[in-house]
């Protein structure tokens, strides 16, 4: 136990440096030295600094499933039971989406959609077998941006992305084009979208073509049939676009670090067995 071994090697190193390099709190040692409790409500008052840590580190995201999973990853053995009380009694919950969602489907009079090929089936067995996008609003106080992320059902990677001050066809355009230079897709990808000006646009369209992408489109108003990326865009905005940005390069910055640094390569996905995507993608398969 971390507080007896501080309690034994109070005389030979200060209190204050061994605690910080426990990771435990002073008031808490001396609380425990003054009123020693049992061996159970102990390790109990440990697990719960070690959850409140791997809180902090998921930056204030993760639920108890989450914190079960990166737990057990690092050798603590728990219970997801237990780790959900200890939550609870602490005050430790994850971060909730805003409720906020600015229209950014515009739909072009005449345009003729494509059919709904995914039909709401979002699994693939491999990569570059399906992706889909769309586009969400980022409030800043300088205005709007917008954001096309480009994910991919296999292991929900952010395979390309794009940022604007505005919703022209460049913007899907140029979030496309970073997804194939990234990942060269074999021909006949399904490349799911809704029905949005940018996505039927001619220009659009002739870049599926000549990169021989099968083109499906959501039903007119309905979310479900994009349900992965709408997933997507509810942990974008509870994790990362929790309020107004100041500037607009603010918002580049975090979305930057939030889609390439944490959801991509550390953010563990029940979807995935509690991977990240990254890690998804490099497990050996047989």
């Amino acid at each position: 136990m971390r507080y007896e071994f501080i309690a034994a090697h109070a005389g030979e190193y200060g209190v204050k440096r061994m605690c910080q390099a426990l990771e435990v709190t002073r008031s808490g040692y001396y609380a425990w030295r003054n009123h020693p409790v049992g061996v159970r409500e102990q390790a109990n008052r440990e697990l719960a600094e070690r959850i409140k840590q791997e809180h902090e580190e998921s930056r204030q995201t993760y639920g108890s499933p989450r914190i079960h999973a990166i737990l057990q990853r690092k050798g603590v053995v728990c219970g997801r039971k237990r780790v959900a009380r200890l939550m609870q009694m602490h005050g430790i919950v994850a971060r909730k989406p805003r409720k906020r969602h600015p229209m950014t489907t515009q739909r072009q009079p005449g345009a003729i959609p494509a059919p709904n090929l995914l039909q709401r089936d979002f699994s693939a067995p491999a990569p570059n077998l399906k992706w889909v996008t769309d586009i969400t609003y980022i409030d800043t106080a300088e205005g709007g941006l917008y954001l096309a992320p480009m994910l991919d059902l296999f292991s929900r990677r952010v395979v390309g992305w794009a940022m604007a001050d505005h919703m022209e066809t460049s913007l899907v355009e140029d979030a496309l084009g970073m997804a194939l230079a990234r990942r060269h897709p074999a021909a006949g990808l399904l490349h799911h979208s809704d029905q949005g000006s940018q996505y039927t646009s001619a220009a659009y369209q002739q870049c599926l073509l000549d990169h021989h992408l099968q083109a499906s489109m959501s039903g007119v108003g309905n979310c479900y049939d994009n349900a992965a990326m709408e997933s997507f865009f509810a942990t974008l905005k509870a994790e990362c676009v929790t309020g107004q940005f100041d500037t607009r390069r603010q918002a580049r910055t975090a979305i930057f670090e939030f889609i390439e640094v944490w959801y991509n390569r550390q953010r563990l996905h029940s979807s995935l067995d509690y991977l990240s995507p990254v890690e998804f993608e490099e497990k050996p398969r047989h």
